[in-house]
């Protein structure tokens, strides 16, 4: 892997003009993921859209961006990480232009399905030019500077989202992307060009089309099951099964896969992912239902559901490098097991929010419990999947568990609606929506409960070593407010799907 000279330094204007290129690209899929949610009411409202429409509207990105992002990064190392970047800019631009303009609620499924494209190129993306940009000595602190900087858009994304959604309209939470995507591609202009010239081979461009085949069957026959029938759903989910099976197989023979099967030999780090799906899944279906809940069952503005959960954001800012620092002296076990329990905890409280309550008795109390349950276990989970493989597999083990993540709130998303009852049109009905929210706080609280437990019987006490006695990889995100994934880390670039030269390092 190359590095531009003697790489730059975080105090230089250059450093300057890379790390600000990297947080506000970054930024816009960090904005994205959490102002959306809060307009699917009035999305909904917009477009005369039923409940399938809503989910096929996060869903849609999810499905493209969980199956793409492990190869977006590899693009940048064959192709030119800043011109890899800038195509993801300009993708996620010209898709979010099309969500912005969409006339009913298919083209904007299918534009956040084009977003989600984007979103592969762009995360990656902005952390590839951190670690390529920098000295070696410098790069800790550069991508610790991009994670903590990202938190601000995270935490402003609440207030931009409600203002925009309750002034000029939902439409513009997407075309927000155009004006920041002009100045992200001036500053681009100036950043450095690097690539790994030892690159070569083909993508694994078919495993992922059958990871994204597979996943979009599945989420198809999850929420079209109230409208298409039983046989229907039923049909498409086992194709989408077998053709899961069918990605198995091939990244098993290829040479370079997408996904190299051979990590999950690490009981540790399969223990981690599967902890990641049950955490991840909860918090994917509370952040679907609950501005539905607060919008549509109790009457508040956008902009008022959207600070609504701002303690959790704050908390985790505060919260989540004293929690892995924690996790770090005591091991991975309990805050791996206590932060979901009081997580569990606060989305029960959730049970008070109804037509009728008020914010600091009863919501509050409730995301303040969630958001201290989970700024212990966000930070620790990205410790230990990191911990779980060689330090040389950082980057594929932290590319996975976010995949994990993404994947665990793309399929609670589809099925949480048919597994409390809610369907079609009855999300407009404060009576309705408030029934099946009462439903969705138990399952999400005894999913985030169930992740609680099997932390406590399958982490290890302690991280020291890997068997063998090889160091511990350490995470280098100190900072952490994201809700909807854990961070992505920085790892070797070149093992992301095509086949290296012989005898190449």
């Amino acid at each position: 892997m190359t590095a531009p000279q003697e790489g730059l330094s975080t105090a230089s204007p250059g450093g300057r003009r890379v790390l600000a290129a990297a947080v506000l690209g970054s930024g816009m899929a960090m904005l994205d993921g959490t102002i959306v949610n809060v307009a699917l009411p009035r999305i909904g409202e917009g477009l005369g859209a039923p409940l399938a429409t809503l989910q096929w509207t996060l869903n849609a990105y999810m499905l493209t961006l969980a199956g793409l992002i492990l190869l977006g990064g590899g693009l940048g190392d064959r192709y030119g990480r800043r011109r890899v970047f800038v195509w993801g800019v300009v993708w996620f631009t010209v898709a979010s232009l099309l969500c912005g303009l969409a006339p009913n609620g298919a083209a904007l499924v299918v534009a956040r399905g084009l977003q989600g494209v984007g979103g592969a190129l762009l995360t990656p993306g902005s952390l590839a030019l951190i670690q390529s940009s920098f000295r070696p000595q410098e790069r800790a602190k550069a991508v610790g500077l991009w994670s903590g900087l990202g938190g601000v858009a995270i935490a402003f994304g609440p207030f931009l989202g409600g203002w925009l959604v309750d002034g000029p309209g939902w439409r513009w939470i997407f075309l927000i992307n155009l004006p920041l995507a002009v100045v992200v591609l001036v500053l681009a202009r100036g950043v450095p060009e690097s690539r790994d010239w030892e690159a070569e081979g083909r993508f694994d461009v078919l495993g992922a089309g059958l990871a994204a085949l597979s996943l979009g069957a599945v989420t198809y026959a999850l929420i079209a099951a109230p409208t298409s029938g039983a046989g229907t759903a039923s049909a498409v989910a086992v194709g989408g099964v077998l053709v899961g099976v069918a990605f198995v197989v091939r990244e098993r023979r290829t040479a370079r896969p997408m996904l190299p099967l051979g990590i999950f030999r690490s009981r540790l780090f399969t223990a981690t992912n599967g902890v990641t799906l049950c955490l991840y899944g909860a918090i994917g279906g509370v952040f679907f239902l609950l501005p539905v809940q607060l919008q549509n069952g109790m009457g508040y503005d956008a902009f008022e559901a959207g600070i609504a959960t701002l303690p959790i954001t704050l908390l985790m800012t505060v919260l989540s490098g004293p929690a892995g620092a924690l996790a770090q002296r005591i091991g991975p076990r309990l805050p791996l097991t206590v932060g979901p329990l009081v997580a569990a905890c606060g989305l029960l409280l959730l049970l008070r929010v109804h037509p009728g309550g008020g914010y600091w008795r009863d919501v509050f109390p409730a995301v303040l419990v969630q958001g201290l349950g989970m700024s212990l276990f966000v930070a620790p989970l990205t410790a230990t999947v990191l911990a779980s493989l060689e330090v040389r597999r950082a980057g594929i083990a932290s590319g996975v568990n976010n995949a994990a993540a993404r994947v665990a709130q793309l399929l609670a998303v589809a099925a949480l609606p048919l597994a409390i009852g809610l369907s079609t049109d009855e999300y407009r009905s404060a009576t309705e929506v408030n029934t099946a929210f009462g439903r969705a706080a138990w399952l999400c609280a005894g999913l985030m409960a169930l992740g609680g437990v099997a932390s406590w019987l399958l982490m290890p006490a302690t991280l020291t070593a890997l068997p063998g006695g090889a160091p511990v990889n350490r995470p280098q995100c100190r900072t952490h407010c994201a809700v909807t994934s854990p961070p992505l880390e920085p790892g070797d670039g070149r093992r992301r799907g095509w086949r290296r030269p012989s005898g190449a390092g």
